[in-house]
Parts: C-alpha cells; sequence; structure tokens
C-alpha cells in the first residue's frame, strides 16, 4: 500500500524554470514562495517527476527565438486595481497593476475562454466575469473553479519608466497551463486487487480529486469508478449543446490519464488499460475490511475512498412511463438521440428548472414545436423568484416555446410503442414525438445503504468542512452531499452545481494529505439560453424578498435575493462582471445589506479593484 499517507522526511526536488513550458502539459513549477528557482516538496521518496520528460534539455529556459519581449505600457498608464488587455505580437496579455506592482498572465480563462480582463480584481486575485474561477496574479494559480487549468505568468520588467513583458510564443498561443504532477511510481500489474485511493465517481468532484493529489505529490495508485462509458467530460453542456460529441465534452484527454497514472473504469472497458475486469458499479462498501465490492463480486482494497457518484435523474410515474423515446438527459448518447428524434418534429420537455429550460431553448431551432409542462407558476420560480421567472418565459414564448403551467403529466401515450401522445392532468393533449424529463434527481446513494456510511433521511452524505463522512478514510463530495456552507452560518446544504463539485473534490483530496484545508467556496453557477447567458452566486434558498436593478423587460438586470437585511443570493443578465464582485464581496467575508442594494446606487460594488 505505500506509506503516502504519513509524513517522511521531504525531499526537496528543485528545478530551475522561469518561463512556461512547450505544451500544455507542462508549467513552470509555481509551488513555491517567492523567487526562483522554485522548490517543489514532495512528499518523501513517493515523489517521483520524470524531470527529463518534462524539462528540455539541457535548458529549462526557452531560447531567444522562442520568446518575445515588448514594452507594453507607461507604468503611469495603470491605476492601482487595474487591469488592461496588452498585445505581444503573438497573443495578448492581460497586465494588472496592484499594490504598485505589475503582474502579466494570460488573458483569457482557460475554462471556457472568458476575457479576464473583464473581470474582478479583488485580493490578489482576478475572478472570471462570467463563471466565477479565480486565479492569483502572483502565480496564475487556479484558485477557486469551474475549470482544470492555470493561466501563464510572463516576466515584467520596469526599464525607464515603460514596463516590458516577456512571454514564450507557444503559452501566449495556449492560454492555459496544467499544473505539474506526479506520476504513479506503483503502477498496477495486472489487476491488482488494492489501489491507495479509490474515486467512486467521475465527474467534477471525482477528477478534481485525482489531479490535486497528483499536483500535491502524491504517487501510489488511484482508481477512478464510473457507471459511465466515457471518461469525465462536461456534463453542464449535455442540456446547454445537445449535439456535441463525446470527444468535444472530454475534460481530459485518454493520454493525460496515462501520462499521470490516473487508472479510469468505465462501463466501456479499455483493452488497453491495467484495469480490473469488474466491470466499474460499486455495488456496497465493507468500511471496516476498506473494501469496494464490484458488481461481479471483484473487492478492491483501498486506503482513503471519496464517493462522488452524483445524482440519479427522477423519471415520471404516471400511465404509460415505459413508452420509447422518454428520456432523462444523463449521457451524451441521451443527448444526441433526443436531437436526432425531435428534428422537425414534436418536443415536449416535463419540467422547467434549469435542464429542462436549457433543452427547450436548445430544440427551437430543430423541432416543429416545443412544449414545456411545469406544476408552478412560472419557470425558474424557487430559484430565481416570479419577476425573473416570468420575464425568462416571455424570451422563450418570443421563441415559439408553449407553455402549459401549474399541470403535470397523467398519462404517455403510444403508437406501436413509441411515444405519439403526452396527456396532462388538465386534460390538454400534446402532440409528441419525444419527450424530455427534468424533474429534479435524487442522490445515487443506494449501494452506501448497508455500508455504516451516514446517510440522511433524503440519501445524501452528510459531511464536515473537510469533506469526510462519518467513517474515517472515508470522504464525499459533488452532487450526493450535504455539508457547512461557511457563510451562511455553517447551515447544512446540497449544492448540485459544477463548481461547488470542483471544490469540494478539491478539499477532499488536500485532507487524504493531511492538509486541514476546508470548504469556504461561494456557489457559483450559470445558464445559457438563446445565446444568453444568466449567472448566479451565493445560495437563495428561503429569500423573502428580490430586489431588482435594471431592466427585466430587456433581460438587462441585476437581481438580489435577500432574507431579512442580508442579500443572499445574485442572478444577472447582460450586467457583467456583478455576479463576479458579489461572489468576491461574499468570499471576502463582508456581509451586504439590503438598504445597500436598494437605493439602486451601486458605485459600491462596481467600482474598480476593492
Amino acid at each position: 500500500m505505500g506509506g503516502c499517507f504519513s509524513k517522511p522526511k521531504p525531499v526537496e526536488l528543485k528545478i530551475e524554470v522561469v518561463l512556461p513550458e512547450k505544451d500544455r502539459g507542462k508549467e513552470e513549477l509555481s509551488t513555491g514562495g517567492k523567487g526562483s528557482p522554485r522548490a517543489y516538496q514532495g512528499n518523501g521518496t513517493a515523489c517521483h517527476f520524470h524531470a527529463e520528460e518534462r524539462l528540455p534539455a539541457p535548458h529549462p529556459y526557452p531560447g531567444a527565438q522562442d520568446c518575445v519581449e515588448a514594452a507594453v505600457c507607461h507604468i503611469k498608464d495603470l491605476e492601482n486595481g487595474q487591469m488592461r488587455e496588452v498585445e505581444l505580437g503573438w497573443g495578448k496579455v492581460l497586465l494588472v497593476k496592484d499594490n504598485g506592482e505589475f503582474h502579466a498572465l494570460g488573458h483569457k480563462c482557460p475554462h471556457y475562454g472568458a476575457p479576464l480582463v473583464k473581470g474582478v480584481l479583488s485580493r490578489g486575485r482576478v475572478r472570471c466575469p462570467w463563471h466565477g474561477a479565480c486565479f492569483n496574479i502572483s502565480t496564475g494559480d487556479l484558485e477557486d473553479f469551474p475549470g482544470l487549468d492555470s493561466l501563464h505568468k510572463f516576466q515584467v520588467k520596469i526599464e525607464k519608466e515603460k514596463v516590458y513583458v516577456r512571454a514564450s510564443k507557444q503559452a501566449l498561443q495556449l492560454q492555459r497551463r496544467t499544473k505539474v504532477m506526479a506520476t504513479c511510481i506503483s503502477p498496477s500489474t495486472g489487476h491488482s486487487s488494492s489501489t491507495n485511493v479509490l474515486i467512486v465517481g467521475t465527474g467534477a468532484a471525482g477528477l478534481v480529486c485525482a489531479e490535486t493529489l497528483r499536483q500535491e505529490g502524491f504517487s501510489d495508485r488511484i482508481v477512478l469508478c464510473t457507471l459511465d462509458r466515457h471518461l469525465p467530460y462536461d456534463r453542464p453542456k449535455l442540456s446547454k449543446s445537445l449535439d456535441a460529441q463525446p470527444e468535444q465534452l472530454a475534460l481530459r484527454p485518454k493520454e493525460f490519464f496515462r501520462a499521470h497514472g490516473i487508472e479510469v473504469l468505465t462501463e466501456a472497458q479499455d483493452p488497453e488499460a491495467s484495469l480490473c475486469p469488474a466491470g466499474s458499479q460499486v455495488v456496497t462498501v465493507d468500511v471496516r475490511n476498506k473494501k469496494a465490492v464490484f458488481k461481479d463480486g471483484f473487492k478492491l482494497e483501498y486506503s482513503k475512498l471519496l464517493l462522488a457518484p452524483g445524482s440519479s435523474p427522477k423519471t415520471l410515474s404516471c400511465k404509460g412511463k415505459d413508452v420509447e423515446n422518454v428520456f432523462t438527459i444523463r449521457t451524451p448518447e441521451d443527448a444526441n438521440r433526443v436531437v436526432r428524434l425531435a428534428r422537425g418534429r414534436n418536443a415536449v420537455v416535463v419540467g422547467a428548472g434549469f435542464l429542462g429550460m436549457e433543452v427547450a431553448a436548445y430544440l427551437t431551432e430543430k423541432a416543429h414545436s416545443v412544449s414545456v409542462v411545469e406544476l408552478e407558476e412560472t419557470p425558474f420560480r424557487r430559484f430565481l423568484g416570479e419577476r425573473v421567472g416570468r420575464a425568462l418565459m416571455k424570451m422563450f414564448e418570443s421563441n415559439r416555446v408553449k407553455f402549459y403551467m401549474q399541470t403535470e403529466v397523467s398519462e404517455l401515450r403510444a403508437q406501436e410503442g413509441k411515444l405519439k401522445e403526452v396527456v396532462l392532468k388538465s386534460s390538454k393533449v400534446l402532440r409528441a414525438d419525444v419527450c424530455v424529463v427534468g424533474i429534479g434527481a435524487v442522490p445515487a446513494t443506494g449501494f452506501l445503504r448497508q455500508s455504516g456510511i451516514g446517510l440522511d433521511s433524503r440519501g445524501f452524505i452528510p459531511v464536515n468542512k473537510m469533506m469526510q463522512t462519518n467513517v474515517p478514510g472515508v470522504f464525499a463530495a459533488g452532487d450526493a452531499v450535504t455539508f457547512p456552507l461557511a457563510w451562511r452560518n455553517n447551515r447544512k446544504v446540497n449544492i448540485p452545481h459544477w463548481q461547488m463539485a470542483h471544490a469540494q473534490g478539491r478539499v477532499a483530496a488536500q485532507n487524504m494529505l493531511a492538509q486541514e484545508a476546508e470548504i469556504s467556496t461561494v456557489p457559483y453557477l450559470w445558464t445559457a439560453m438563446f445565446s444568453k447567458s444568466l449567472r448566479y452566486a451565493g445560495y437563495g434558498e428561503g429569500f423573502d424578498d428580490v430586489i431588482i436593478q435594471g431592466d427585466l423587460d430587456e433581460l438587462k438586470f441585476v437581481a438580489f435575493y435577500t432574507k431579512g437585511d442580508e442579500v443572499i443570493s445574485v442572478a444577472s443578465m447582460n450586467y457583467d462582471p456583478i455576479v463576479s464582485k458579489v461572489a468576491e464581496v461574499l468570499a471576502s467575508g463582508r456581509t451586504i445589506r439590503k438598504r445597500e442594494v436598494e437605493t439602486g446606487d451601486m458605485s459600491w460594488l462596481t467600482g474598480k479593484g476593492s
């Protein structure tokens, strides 16, 4: 098993690196403090880098022909707290002035390419205006999610009151930097029956946990297992872009997992990989003997376990529920089939939450008709409130979507086994060739019922701030957990969002390595419909008032959700970077009072810097 969780005498691996390296999988080692060379502190002899594979021989400095250097501005051109995009000929750089110092970084967020110059600079980091990822301006390192990669950091020098930036041409074009990771020094031979870390689930939480372990120098065996047929992919994109193919959605290529010794057991077994022959479904966990039991009886022993099984979509329970062409969207195959069946035909979406509305929006250009059935009076009502929900509903109606509200499905009728009609409780009959069901989900934790790992009455796995369950050595993260939300007085909550799953996976990995990290991120999510994005930060459950600034009819607004005299969440459309700004204020520990947002004067919030 190896002693990778004890603390052997540290080994320092010193590699001098000044500029970013040639390909995406390499980086300057920025784990140490200031100054060069940077020292990477590994975890004893288990720390294992193939330095010769990572750094070009014989010198890690790119030659002059690989670099570009230019004067980009006068030192007085930028005030403290300002950011500017500057051009170096081979690409742009984000220039930041903070506390009198200049920093130069990649200018695009590696997640979806947002221009960071439009983001928020605060507390030594820049926050993406679109989805809230945060990057340290001194190192370029990713500090909050979503996304997996960091920014390149470029050299800055001041000469004769001019600011010069020097950068490698390739780094300028790549716009992302994957952190250096350890590799596995004890890869499994054949179908080994033990692993150091077992991760159940390959969503954002599982993948980030595995990557964080490797980034922190952990070099023993890591096995991920999933009921999916694919390597980890960008699940939020499924409902926004139903045509997307698995390879377009992949978060990392197959070579990445091989290079870093991260084994992934999928349902479609890869014969090349050294995976256990048991398929990938864990049916129970024997916590006393630290073994996961797979469907065919194969047992895999672990030292540390992360449970990140996600959730299972709820299905309809009405008459005819088993007819063909009724889908929940869980996989790329589901999404692709829905688009094929809907083309030029009649589509019905049940549920006007995020998934249902994203699917409905996507299908408007493909289907002959799109109808949405919902129990509430307006879409998103419980999440965004009546007024915002109504404004979004109008946008959908102007795009030919028909709504059937305050009703539900009573029957699905088939012709030759295939869906033909959806009958509502209001007696209305809708023509339907395909139906997508988006009525919520339940935690996929049934396999843990007899395990001794604690579950609450709804099936969620309660964890503490360190993502630990009630069983030592067993951690949990992602959609299936409830955890204490620090800035809402440690209230136990379930937040089934992509960004939160990333953050929890990282914290779980840090605590597997005894780093005593706690979850403290501010929840951040987004949705996209008809080429318009709605952004949201905070935790708004239980809001009792909504204060709206801007114009709802024009879909250019910011909505503040309050409880008592406190702002607990914010949503916006066409109002960037307001949501990222609010997220930064909340992350700093400051409370935003209702009276501050009621006046309409938001200068306190949108000022440069913090």
